[in-house]
């Protein structure tokens, strides 16, 4: 049979579930009707009913077809189930005929409801589309919750073949949440499609006269972004922390703290990314170690050298599955998260460390966890409106991180009502940005006065009422050019940054050239999340905890922060992980993002700024188990264990 716009995987996997059900049923003798059964008949159907279930689809159909040629009260009931073991088998459009003569009225229960269905998913078959979206859009037809699945995938197909790809879209953005795995992964996939076939300008209007709440807003800017456009990014909505002490006689356990038996991490060893993968790897023992000293449960850790390839990916994943892994952390460049994601099934959950470069979504239970330029970019425009800056300047270096930012800086301001004034990229090797900042046309403080409104005094406790500012991204050395060049050209407007301008590192000499900016950045360099481990007592022992590399252990720390709550997190919107990184919040997409904390520099020292952190009852994200701490220690294989006692 074939099954136009939709995989014949996902309707095999609809069709057995509801018919196996049906046949169980048929198999207790609850075909639903007042008329009686003789003890034949009920031996009769328990046969057909015996035959379907052992898949011998065609001879239950005969069987139930004979059946209803012999008997009065049940004929077109014993009709339907022959023509849904031809269903089952392939061949519905064989039992068309069979279909043709069943009266509805004749149905009980649900009967009717898996009649209209059959007769749907025959007139899609035979390219009747109007037919099967009026047998799928019945109004004040109960349709029991087995079936709803099947009945909204007709009617999506039903809406695209009838050239409503936006009300198609909208069905199976309804049915997503009724599916798992491989299926739940065509819907998503159909979703996008259906949504790029609105058009760019189309999924644009219709984004704009859209509530934040509205759940088809996400995945109208997921498609926008998969068409090459930049969206918005809002902050997620952080509710409720994880980690909750639950009251009662458990009241050692937390709230959605979960672990699997056996975690593999997946991180290449050598080659362009082994200094990376170091400063990971130790920020993820490091908080390992850490939920062992507070008395946490946790599983057995294994490394794997994934190679950073897109081979040495896969086979690192297939190994750790085959080695008993119940949760798989890695792989760490994009080309090796493409290449495992692109796998048409994945039997162990993946949290991976980065975003593919396809930008195709984690399938089934998948996880993105990744360090994303526009993350810093889209939060630095929502800083700015939130201090009353609508209107912006937008100053970058060439780097790709910089441009990723900028791009995600000017469509959240965009989209908060903010005004974009103007945008350079500056050019790389200068020293003199004297041309750039004239071609700007910045506003300037008269010659006789100092800057009214500088960076320097634009700050939370005696802000400045200004309606402009700045933003860049770029390294600390341009900064450090750009910014005294700003007030040598008089130009008094505070300016924002992304991470990329501070090195992690104290250095009032270097960075007093910086003072007044403000940056976001990840907590943990500060000490500014509680429950961690402290950031200066690892770093001075630690080499990878220091510096620019500081910001990769933080990421590692939540990468093993992230194992026990992940799945909880993605269960319940609204839930965040208090992490090293920032707040960590899970998407409807399955990709973990993060909620950054904000920083000024100050005679050349950078500090966290008040109130940029919400810190207010933050419990520990490692929950106490009944027993004693345990110490990890690592054995010859890179099996991380918890030492028997």
């Amino acid at each position: 049979m074939t099954t136009k716009g939709f995989p014949m995987r996902f309707m095999r996997h609809s069709r057995v579930a509801a018919t196996a059900l049906l046949f169980s049923l048929l198999l207790a003798a609850c075909v639903p009707s007042n008329a009686p059964r003789s003890p034949a008949e009920l031996a009769a159907a328990q046969s057909a009913a015996a035959l379907a279930t052992q898949g011998q689809f065609d001879q239950a159909a005969q069987a139930w077809l004979a059946l209803a040629g012999q008997s009065r009260g049940h004929a077109d009931s014993y009709r339907l189930y022959a023509a849904e073991a031809w269903r089952e088998e392939g061949q519905l459009q064989r039992a068309a005929p069979v279909l043709a003569g069943i009266k509805r009225q004749n149905l009980a229960g649900d009967e009717p409801v898996r009649l209209d269905l059959l007769r749907a998913e025959l007139a899609l078959d035979q390219h009747d589309s109007a037919t099967a979206l009026r047998l799928t859009t019945q109004p004040r037809v109960a349709v029991p919750a087995a079936l709803q699945p099947r009945l909204l995938e007709f009617r999506a197909r039903a809406m695209a073949a009838s050239g409503d790809p936006w009300g198609a879209a909208r069905t199976r953005v309804e049915l997503d949440g009724q599916l798992s795995g491989f299926d739940h992964s065509q819907n998503r996939q159909q979703i996008l499609t259906l949504l790029g076939k609105v058009g760019v300008d189309s999924l644009k209007q219709r984004a704009a006269g859209m509530q934040r709440g509205d759940r088809m807003l996400p995945w109208v800017n997921e498609a926008l972004s998969q068409l090459g456009v930049t969206v918005a990014q809002p902050t997620p909505d952080l509710q409720q922390p994880v980690g909750t002490l639950l009251p009662g006689a458990d009241a050692n356990v937390r709230e959605g703290y979960q672990v699997p038996t056996q975690v593999a991490l997946l991180l290449p060893n050598d080659g362009n990314y082994a200094a990376a993968s170091t400063a990971i790897r130790e920020g993820f023992f490091a908080a390992y170690l850490d939920a062992g000293r507070n008395h946490a449960p946790r599983p057995s850790v294994r490394v794997y050298d994934s190679q950073g390839t897109a081979d040495g990916a896969l086979k690192a994943y297939q190994q750790a599955v085959s080695d008993g892994a119940r949760l798989v952390v890695g792989p760490l460049t994009r080309a090796e998260v493409a290449a495992v994601f692109g796998q048409a099934q994945l039997p162990v959950p993946l949290l991976a460390l980065n975003h593919p470069d396809d930008k195709q979504l984690p399938a089934g239970d998948t996880s993105e966890f990744g360090l994303l330029p526009e993350t810093e970019g889209a939060q630095a425009a929502d800083h700015m409106i939130e201090r009353g800056i609508r209107k912006a300047y937008v100053m970058v270096s060439v780097d790709d991180f910089a441009q990723r930012a900028a791009g995600a800086f000017k469509a959240e301001l965009t989209a908060r009502g903010g005004e974009l004034l103007g945008s350079i990229t500056l050019p790389p090797g200068a020293t003199s940005y004297a041309d750039a900042i004239a071609g700007m046309r910045l506003p300037t403080a008269p010659a006789t006065a100092e800057p009214a409104a500088s960076a320097s005094t634009a700050q939370p406790d005696n802000p400045v009422v200004v309606d402009s500012g700045i933003f860049i991204s770029m390294r600390p050395q341009q900064a450090r050019l750009l910014l005294p060049q700003l007030h040598i050209a008089r130009v008094g407007l505070p300016v924002f940054g992304t991470s990329h301008v501070y090195e992690g590192n104290d250095d009032s000499a270097a960075n007093r050239d910086l003072d007044g900016l403000e940056f976001c950045d990840a907590p943990w360099l500060f000490d500014a999340q509680p429950g961690l481990p402290s950031h200066d007592d690892i770093a001075t022992r630690l080499p990878a905890a220091r510096g620019g590399a500081a910001r990769l252990f933080a990421f590692g720390m939540d990468a093993w922060n992230l194992v026990p709550y992940i799945e909880w997190m993605r269960a319940h919107p609204g839930s965040y992980l208090p992490g090293a990184s920032g707040q960590l919040a899970a998407d409807q997409f399955g990709r973990v993002r993060r909620v950054l904390i904000w920083a000024r520099f100050q005679d050349g020292l950078a500090r966290p700024l008040g109130g940029s952190l919400q810190m207010d009852d933050m419990p520990s994200t490692a929950p106490p188990a009944n027993a004693e701490p345990v110490p990890a220690s690592p054995s010859s294989s890179g099996t991380f264990q918890p030492e028997s006692r």
